[in-house]
């Protein structure tokens, strides 16, 4: 006869070190894979959904866990084969192991999750996920640390996940695949040149960072070394060297950043041969990109989501348009060609910069652009906008912010948010003036749990309102 277990005996399997056999149900907006023991959750990386897993407990609080994946005893229906050789070591990817439809689905619930557990809303149309037409070689950017083996050779990659020990690449399937051939022989021209790399624990040797971007229309790359001390020896003859070997490099950039930060970038970038931009056709106009600029890393989604924002906003041309956060113009400069005014406003005064040469560069003139932060220009202007598009960092709006918009009340508001947990917060501060309409999610990160979506609302007459 089997005997049950006493109680004592089962809360003792509840601490680190012990393994559990775990059915997960669902995904974390970190990307782990979530389960429950005995009214416990357990969040265990590299699961999907469906698994039924070994898992060895590794930091244990009283009412959930995080677990290591031990061996998977049945696998889910929703695990696929990851797509590269370090996926269940890089920290690049958390979901290389979901089927892209899971992703998606996953995504959409992690908007629902957030927008009804912060924001208390439970009736907004929320669309599927916008697709992408293919999951890997999307990233137009790629940022790699450097560092140097325990034999003294060149590494670039991306860390561990959990941990800071690079796993060391010579190409990754969501970057460009335009990016591989440079990247190994990048890293065998530093080692041959001597060129010393940056140890972030004494705070010396010098080179930091390898960053390369790419115009996926056009094919023009810029090539940045991130550098601690600018004087790298033979590095002009280096670069000519690479521009002559790599048709598509426009530009060889020296970035210096020689402080103790984990900030990738530092303040001062020097072209060393060629361009210090690359150029990028984007909704039909055509962008110049610095090292160091916010561009989106997925140009194909960031087109598909803005042409969903222009046709739900319906564009007539009497229209007054504000983008605040509106860094070098990605969406103020396409949505000004079908409004009456557009004004843009950006606290970095070197996207501002950036933003008005592209402007001029495509011939449009009815855009403004304001230098300073949001909070302190959305009440100083002189014109009543019909429409406020909001892109925040993903910590979301000020509280400022949101206070100036309920007091200007524009009669519409655009919300694009890489974080829906800040979105669903600001969300409910507005709703008291506002009716959020419609949110249209889209997957700019395919093989992560990152998500980005606009959300649309409306303003809506309430009691004691004169407006």
């Amino acid at each position: 006869m089997e005997t049950e277990i006493s109680q004592p005996e089962k809360q003792s399997e509840w601490q680190q070190g012990q393994l559990l056999e775990v059915a997960i149900a669902d995904l974390s907006n970190s990307g782990e894979g979530v389960g429950r023991w005995q009214g416990r959750v357990v969040f265990v990386p590299d699961t999907v959904p469906g698994d039924r897993v070994r898992v060895r407990l590794m930091r244990v609080k009283p009412q959930y866990a995080y677990g290591k994946l031990q061996d998977i005893l049945e696998a889910s229906a929703d695990r696929v084969r990851p797509g590269c050789i370090v996926a269940d070591k890089c920290g690049g990817c958390q979901w290389q192991h979901v089927a892209y439809d899971y992703q998606l689905q996953a995504k959409r619930n992690l908007i629902v999750q957030d927008l009804e557990r912060i924001g208390g809303f439970t009736d907004i149309p929320i669309d599927p996920v916008l697709a992408v037409s293919a999951p890997l070689s999307y990233r137009n950017k790629a940022t790699y640390p450097l560092m140097r083996s325990a034999t003294g050779q060149v590494q670039a990659g991306y860390y561990q996940k959990g941990s800071h020990q690079l796993i060391n690449l010579n190409q990754c399937p969501i970057q460009d695949e335009r990016f591989n051939p440079l990247l190994a022989q990048i890293k065998l021209d530093i080692q041959e040149r001597g060129w010393g790399i940056y140890d972030e624990d004494k705070h010396r040797g010098k080179l930091r960072h390898l960053s390369l971007r790419i115009g996926r229309r056009t094919g023009e790359m810029l090539l940045t070394l991130v550098t601690k001390e600018g004087n790298l020896i033979g590095l002009e003859e280096q670069a000519q060297t690479w521009m002559d070997t790599y048709p598509g490099l426009v530009g060889i950039c020296l970035n210096l950043n020689p402080d103790r930060t984990n900030a990738i970038f530092g303040a001062e970038t020097q072209c060393v041969l060629g361009q210090p931009y690359l150029t990028e056709e984007f909704a039909g106009l055509k962008f110049q990109i610095q090292p160091n600029t916010f561009f989106q890393v997925n140009t194909e989604q960031a087109e598909a989501l803005l042409q969903a924002i222009a046709a739900e906003l319906n564009l007539q041309g009497h229209e007054v348009l504000v983008d605040a956060y509106c860094g070098i113009g990605t969406l103020t400069l396409p949505l000004a060609k079908f409004v009456k005014e557009a004004i843009a406003l950006e606290v970095q005064p070197e996207a501002v910069e950036q933003a008005q040469a592209n402007a001029a560069l495509n011939g449009i003139t009815n855009v403004t652009f304001q230098v300073g932060r949001v909070e302190s220009l959305l009440p100083q202007l002189e014109v009543h906008p019909d429409i406020v598009l909001l892109d925040p960092p993903r910590k979301g709006c000020d509280a400022s912010v949101i206070e100036t918009l309920l007091q200007i009340l524009p009669d519409r508001i655009v919300y694009v948010s890489c974080n829906p947990a800040t979105l669903a917060r600001d969300l409910k501060l507005l709703g008291q003036h506002y009716r959020v309409t419609r949110v249209r999610p889209a997957d700019f990160f395919p093989q992560t749990s990152h998500v980005e979506c606009a959300a649309f609302l409306e303003k809506v007459e309430v009691a004691g309102d004169l407006g």
